[in-house]
Formats: C-alpha cells, sequence, structure tokens
C-alpha cells in the first residue's frame, strides 16, 4: 500500500470529519482571521464545532483548552517557533455594540413570530449594521423559566431564528449572522419571581428573561 492509499484509510478510520473541518473553521472569524467573541469573551462556535474539530483548529486551544485533550494543546506549544514573530502594524480592532431587545417587543408570550414593535426594532438594528464596516451580529435567544428545560432551549434558538430570517431580508448577508439559544440558563431576574402556576402574575414578573441579546461588531 502507497503512502496517499495509506493516508486516505487513516482519514476515513477516524470518522472526526476531517474533510470537512480542513475546510470550515469551526469558529467565527473576523477578516482579520481573528476568532470573534462575545461581550463575556467567549468565543463564538459555529454549526461545524466539535471538540475533535476544535482540537484541529487552530483557534481551539485558544478558545476551548479545557474541553481539548491536554496533550493536543501540549504538541501546539512545543511545535510554535522558539523566537517571537515580527511584530504587525496594528489594525482597526473591530467594535461592538449591545442591543437588548426585550422579548415583549419581538414576541408575544410563548411565541417565536415577530410583532410588528420587534420588526421596528429591528429594522434600527439594520440601519445601524449599514452604518459601519459590519464583521458579525450575533443573536441569542433566551425565554424565562416557565416551561420545561428542553422546551425553552428550542423556543431561544427559534427566537434568534427568527430575528436572523428578519435581517436576512433586511439584506444583510446570512453568513455574516450568528445565532445562538440560551434557553432558561441565564435569566436577569434571579430568583424574584415565585410560583409554578401560570398565574397572570408569574408571566408578567420573569418578562426581562424573555430576551434576545443583539451584538453588533464591525468597524466604522
Amino acid at each position: 500500500m502507497n503512502i496517499l492509499k495509506k493516508s486516505l484509510l487513516v482519514a476515513l478510520l477516524a470518522g472526526v470529519g476531517a474533510a470537512a473541518t480542513a475546510q470550515e473553521r469551526v469558529y467565527v472569524i473576523d477578516q482579520r482571521d481573528v476568532v470573534a467573541r462575545s461581550g463575556y469573551g467567549l468565543c463564538w462556535r459555529t454549526g461545524y464545532w466539535t471538540p475533535a474539530a476544535a482540537a484541529a483548529d487552530k483557534g481551539g486551544c485558544e478558545c476551548d483548552k479545557d474541553l481539548l485533550p491536554k496533550e493536543a494543546c501540549e504538541a501546539k506549544v512545543a511545535d510554535a517557533a522558539p523566537t517571537p514573530a515580527a511584530p504587525v502594524p496594528a489594525g482597526p480592532k473591530p467594535s461592538g455594540e449591545k442591543i437588548k431587545v426585550a422579548a415583549d417587543a419581538l414576541f408575544d408570550f410563548n411565541k417565536a413570530v415577530l410583532r410588528p414593535e420587534g420588526k421596528a426594532k429591528l429594522d434600527e438594528v439594520a440601519a445601524k449594521s449599514g452604518a459601519i464596516k459590519l464583521e458579525v451580529i450575533t443573536a441569542v435567544g433566551h425565554t424565562d423559566r416557565i416551561g420545561s428545560d428542553a422546551y425553552n432551549q428550542k423556543l431561544s434558538e427559534r427566537r434568534a431564528a427568527a430575528v436572523k430570517d428578519y435581517l436576512v431580508g433586511k439584506g444583510i448577508a446570512a453568513d455574516r449572522i450568528y445565532t445562538e439559544g440560551k434557553g432558561e440558563s441565564q435569566p436577569v431576574t434571579g430568583d424574584t419571581c415565585k410560583g409554578n402556576a401560570k398565574t397572570k402574575a408569574l408571566i408578567e414578573c420573569p418578562q426581562p428573561d424573555r430576551r434576545v441579546d443583539i451584538e453588533l461588531i464591525g468597524n466604522q
């Protein structure tokens, strides 16, 4: 068996999607080939992300070192050149603007269909994105705690997707918009909303939790 055939066989047996990840980065990157981060400093993952693919991505050890095999990151450090690279002239650093859009403006309770007031808010987002050199828009959907974890996760994803679809309809490239759903995991009301029965008071109390966080990253 020649070397080429042997290499192809090894790649097929590995079963980690090496062919796909060789062509697709598993982290969102800007035009400088730098991994885009949220306002909390977390790397944004693409739909191609898996632990195996992250280990092969040059941003994996930077973003998800704790999730990768120890030897994967140690090998990259050992292979690094001992001398520092020549300084690169600093370019304009992308800046981000966070926009929190409450669900009472975007959606009715327990819905993921945009309301007219929500569309007006997103028109403002689209206008702002057109006024900058846009790198990326991130849209993160959230829900209140009413309902099951699994249901709320799906609802948050549907809300984020609805925002993306609308912005794409306004002329923003789909590959510039990345969505994520956080379900009920990041409430801003804490434990202030008591009870489990779906009363009017309970539905109104966690309204701030029913939100979509939108972040625009780009340069003026």
